[in-house]
């Protein structure tokens, strides 16, 4: 095979060495495209809020007496699964929404519906295979969290038109990607209370910062087929919104820690967060595509952090 012949089937985004090329076959590869399974960051950037929900409620349900450490596990493998098969669910929805923009547009008319290896109908039935990969994942959850599994739908049927009628498409995307800020806590004591109300909106916050700083990879482009987005809106004024997005990232995230009752070290990893998040805005150059996608990338290691912060904190004993 010719390298020539070998790029038409790549994306022109996605890292040419992932595992998708190298163990799937190349009959595979449009389907692991539409999924996005080449670029894990996306997953991992929905995972995060289930995992620090989760991680939230075991806090406060260990300070109460209640915490099953192996079902704190089992909802963390739980949104693990569900976070790889929804996101490539939703993935495939948004491509077959946005198919005729996607051509039109430099970093995306090589994905596999504007290029024509797959077809739409292809594209539905795999979209049908993950949804049902996830409604597996979503019914091993109490009745609350199988509720708000099912209500998330109607912000994700919204979001791929959200850039039709609005400046802030990132803003639907937040309550989208957020959602299982939620369902962790939900999935725990079978309902809601302040504190995931508070880190939902936090990681909403956080989504709309870090999918700004993405989205400047495409704004030339953006403005001449009429896709709007925060980072069209932002402009030059890009920094001083993340400062207020980020900020209000760490203040609602203190709000959520405070009414859970968690412990200090999980102070401790918000606090590395917001050195991470000022090295974020310090360092931007809204006009260097490589950089703007590394940094919207390095958002993930932010997720980990905060993560492990609410996890150390849990008093397992």
């Amino acid at each position: 095979m010719s390298n020539v012949d070998h790029l038409k089937d790549r994306v022109a985004d996605a890292p040419s060495g992932n595992w998708v090329y190298r163990v799937l076959p190349r009959s595979a590869w449009p389907y692991a495209q539409l999924a996005r399974w080449d670029r894990p960051i996306g997953w991992q950037l929905l995972m995060w809020p289930c995992f620090w929900s989760s991680a939230l409620a075991a806090n406060h349900a260990a300070d109460l007496d209640q915490l099953s450490v192996s079902l704190f596990v089992f909802h963390l493998f739980l949104f693990f699964a569900g976070s790889v098969a929804m996101r490539g669910a939703g993935c495939t929805y948004n491509d077959l929404v946005d198919h005729v923009i996607d051509s039109e547009v430099a970093r995306t008319r090589s994905r596999p519906l504007p290029s024509g290896r797959v077809s739409r109908f292809e594209a539905k039935a795999f979209l049908a295979v993950q949804a049902m990969v996830g409604l597996l994942v979503l019914i091993q959850f109490n009745a609350s969290a199988i509720t708000l599994g099912i209500l998330s739908l109607a912000v994700v049927a919204v979001y791929p038109f959200a850039k039709r009628f609005t400046d802030w498409p990132q803003f639907f995307l937040g309550l989208a990607f957020s959602w299982g800020g939620l369902m962790g806590w939900a999935g725990i004591f079978g309902g809601l209370a302040m504190a995931p109300v508070w880190l939902y909106l936090g990681a909403v916050a956080w989504t709309i910062g870090y999918d700004t700083i993405y989205a400047h990879q495409d704004k030339e482009d953006d403005a001449l087929v009429g896709v709007r987005s925060t980072a069209r809106l932002f402009g030059q004024n890009t920094k001083r919104w993340l400062i207020g997005l980020y900020g209000a990232t760490l203040f609602l995230l203190l709000l959520a820690y405070a009414a859970a009752g968690v412990g200090f070290i999980a102070y401790l990893g918000l606090l590395i967060a917001a050195v991470m998040f000022a090295w974020q805005i310090l360092v931007l150059d809204i006009d260097d595509s490589d950089q703007c996608l590394s940094l919207f990338k390095s958002n993930s290691r932010v997720g980990a952090v905060i993560f492990a912060g609410l996890v150390l904190a849990i008093p397992f004993a």
